[in-house]
């Protein structure tokens, strides 16, 4: 670990919020060593889960986060000082997992959850499968829109 990784983990781990937001991490693996264990054990194996459920997802740091992008934004996460989320981006998914995310607090698209309670892989990959399905639907009404735009012009 380099002594500029450290002095961003005391840094993370001294915060009230614990948010990340306000240091500048240019790699998610950056990110992740930041965060103190036990999350970062957690936050590493939804990581996974996330690669593993969208292989062709790139993988960044967007507004200060982890963020994950194919075909348009996919999901995002944050660790904080006593929990970690999950962004989902589309308000629907809590509704469509809502009684797998009965144990956990959610609000808008955001999945809270701690170490001691974290999000299943197998729900993790199950949320980020729904959001590459429901970016692929959107891609393809934003073609099919674009095709009947280029048709209009083409007769005009």
């Amino acid at each position: 670990m380099t002594q500029e990784t450290i002095e961003k983990s005391k840094h993370l781990a001294e915060k009230e919020q614990g948010a990340a937001k306000h240091l500048h991490f240019k790699s998610v693996r950056e990110y992740l060593a930041a965060v103190p264990q036990p999350m970062r054990r957690v936050l590493a194996a939804m990581r996974t889960a996330i690669c593993e459920a969208a292989p062709g997802a790139e993988e960044k740091i967007s507004y200060g986060i982890p963020t994950y992008k194919l075909n348009g934004p996919l999901i995002h996460w944050a660790a904080f000082k006593n929990h970690a989320s999950l962004i989902g981006v589309e308000k629907g998914l809590l509704k469509h997992f809502a009684v797998e995310l009965k144990p956990f607090k959610t609000a808008g698209s955001t999945i809270r959850f701690t170490a001691e309670n974290p999000l299943p892989a197998a729900l993790v990959k199950k949320i980020v499968k729904y959001r590459v399905a429901q970016n692929l639907l959107l891609q393809k009404k934003r073609e099919t829109m674009k095709s009947s735009k280029n048709e209009i012009g083409a007769k005009k």
